[in-house]
């Protein structure tokens, strides 16, 4: 009997399952909080090879929680029922009429997409939002110069048993960043900010940012000055300088806030390479930016 040929390529799977192994090893059972969103969630066959990773990642022992943005579909509806949409400060201001958009793409559609998929790939997942047993409370951004944010909201607390007996039972929650206020009026907040107290209330392993960005650069014009490895310290030093800026600050922030709060670290990752999540988590040199306590 002829035995079957090993190739080279048979040699590298191999290689790297042997080399992914003792992060297999140190990562199972813990909890894993991803915020996607960016371009990658607008290409199929992106959004398919993102929704495999994190299915893979649950196989192996993970604990995947997922929290979802969803812009550009909010604008597209938006546009369509001829609506404007409005910014300040990065952040949506979400009147009444807006915020019925809001909810119903980011509860509604995308979700349900994201929880199909995960379906597909064999992943038992459950969608979710902050109205659901009392995962969120949000509350109403105010200005002190009277600008009206109208129902664009922050999170005022999360109670994680929902998460925790879901997760316990092998479930994949995916959740909207809508969340009711102190008179259950909906609101709507920015997904990293969601992903970033989730991932503080259950003290995560990991909070990975899916973004379209590298990750953190000492040249913004230069790809190959990627920071792959940088602590909470020297971050914030990094945004004094002005070497971080813009819309990268707050995503910093939220990280430094993160890191210290109890998470063990936080990734900055470009969501718009193939198995990205898979090659932060499970090789030696990481791909995009890791933040991490002193």
């Amino acid at each position: 009997m002829t035995k079957p040929k090993i190739t080279i390529t048979d040699q590298q799977r191999v290689s790297t399952i042997s080399e992914a192994l003792p992060y297999i090893r140190e990562f199972s059972g813990k909890t894993f909080v991803i915020k996607y969103g960016g371009a990658s969630m607008k290409d199929p066959l992106l959004k398919k090879k993102v929704i495999e990773d994190i299915a893979l990642l649950h196989y192996v022992g993970v604990r995947p929680i997922v929290v979802h943005g969803g812009g550009p579909e909010i604008n597209h509806m938006l546009g369509r029922l001829g609506i404007e949409s409005k910014f300040r400060d990065g952040l949506r201001i979400t009147d009444e009429k807006t915020m019925e958009i809001v909810e119903m793409v980011l509860a509604g559609k995308v979700q349900k997409d994201l929880v199909g998929l995960l379906g597909q790939a064999g992943a038992k997942a459950i969608g979710l939002s902050g109205k659901d047993a009392n995962l969120m409370q949000a509350f109403r951004l105010t200005s002190d110069i009277g600008d009206d944010w109208g129902f664009t909201g922050d999170v005022k607390s999360v109670s994680v048993e929902i998460l925790e007996l879901l997760t316990a039972q092998g479930y994949i929650p995916v959740i909207s960043s809508v969340a009711p206020d102190e008179n259950y009026h909906s609101c709507n907040i920015n997904a990293d900010t969601v992903a970033s107290e989730i991932a503080i209330a259950l003290k995560a392993q990991k909070l990975i940012l899916l973004t379209d960005t590298q990750g953190l650069l000492m040249d913004k014009d230069q790809p190959e000055s990627l920071i792959r490895r940088i602590n909470t310290q020297e971050a914030l030093k990094l945004i004094k300088q002005g070497i971080i800026q813009g819309g990268m600050i707050p995503k910093v922030e939220s990280a430094i806030d993160a890191v210290k709060k109890g998470v063990g670290s936080v990734h900055i990752l470009n969501g718009n390479h193939d198995h990205i999540l898979l090659l932060e988590t499970f090789t030696e040199a990481g791909v995009g930016t890791m933040i991490e306590a002193e």
